[in-house]
């Protein structure tokens, strides 16, 4: 073990403790499931010990095996020379109260769009879709939390990245849903066949050249093919736009998020009627649109 790691250091409180106030000496950047560093220490430790958020205060006074401690000794170490976010080290995140498998290869789960699934994407959506596809699944937290809300939806993932299709297909497992889920390789729309869809949900790249190269560098341990877009962001929402009506059911929706480059977004399609989700929780760019929006100010 080093010899830089205190001895007294014996329990998981001990741990937790030790590595907050290292994450906050270092000024670290959190926002990967996490805003500070004491809750970031207690995930990468919790987790790493295969223990709950709401473990038994008592349980914290346990004592680490050394095997324990070198685990956790080296994540914290990556945490902060490498600017690992805490879910790569463990291997899972959360989204919709959900517990999903993730590495390197997809983004970590944080989009608003879990808002609008836990409130059924009312009032847009008109009834319970029976068909709907994820664009750019990454994971595939955001169309596995939407069969876990319309649950006799039949749900596609889809995503140009097969690395990223092989971690959607294991939540998919996971979650025990390949009865009505799959996963599907596909750029953009190029892929998807079998009709037409009453909900398209898509999170895909969006950060402008000038933003990515300005953002902290725990970003950039995540795939710069499922963040960067072009350099005003929308080199995949242009394509996607241009091509979703043909994928939509008669009243069907379309949500797309884009973050920060909603004004060029708005900018580069002037007529287009976009409505932009408030969201209680937090975040922003995320819209909605109909089949009929898209129909008229794209295809005609």
């Amino acid at each position: 073990m080093p010899n830089t790691v205190p001895q007294q250091l014996l329990t998981i409180r001990d741990y937790i403790r030790w590595a907050a106030s290292r994450f906050e000496q270092a000024q670290l950047f959190y926002g990967h499931g996490t805003d500070n560093a004491w809750d970031d220490a207690s995930a990468l430790v919790l987790q790493s010990l295969y223990l709950p958020w709401d473990v038994n205060p008592d349980t914290l006074s346990a004592r680490l095996t050394l095997a324990e401690k070198e685990l956790l000794i080296e994540r914290i170490e990556l945490r902060l020379n490498k600017r690992t976010p805490v879910p790569y080290l463990t291997g899972q995140a959360w989204f919709c109260g959900l517990k999903f498998v993730v590495n390197d290869k997809v983004l970590i789960p944080r989009s608003p769009i879990a808002e609008l699934i836990e409130n059924g994407f009312e009032p847009w959506l008109a009834g319970s879709p029976r068909r709907i596809l994820d664009m750019c699944t990454g994971s595939g937290c955001i169309g596995i939390a939407c069969a876990y809300a319309f649950e006799w939806a039949e749900v596609d993932l889809s995503d140009i990245c097969a690395e990223a299709i092989t971690v959607a297909e294991q939540n998919i497992l996971s979650h025990q849903l390949g009865d009505r889920v799959k996963a599907i390789q596909s750029d953009c729309f190029d892929g998807i066949e079998g009709g037409v869809y009453d909900l398209i949900v898509s999170n895909p790249p969006y950060v402008n050249t000038e933003d990515l190269a300005a953002m902290p560098a725990e970003f950039h341990n995540e795939p710069s093919l499922a963040l960067g877009s072009g350099d005003d962001g929308l080199d995949f929402s242009r394509r996607f736009l241009q091509q979703a009506a043909d994928f939509l059911s008669d009243e069907g929706i379309l949500v797309l998020e884009v973050g920060n480059s909603w004004p060029s977004l708005e900018a580069a399609f002037p007529n287009m009627p976009f409505t932009w989700v408030e969201f209680e929780r937090g975040g922003h760019g995320v819209l909605v649109l109909s089949k009929q929006d898209l129909i008229n100010n794209i295809c005609n």
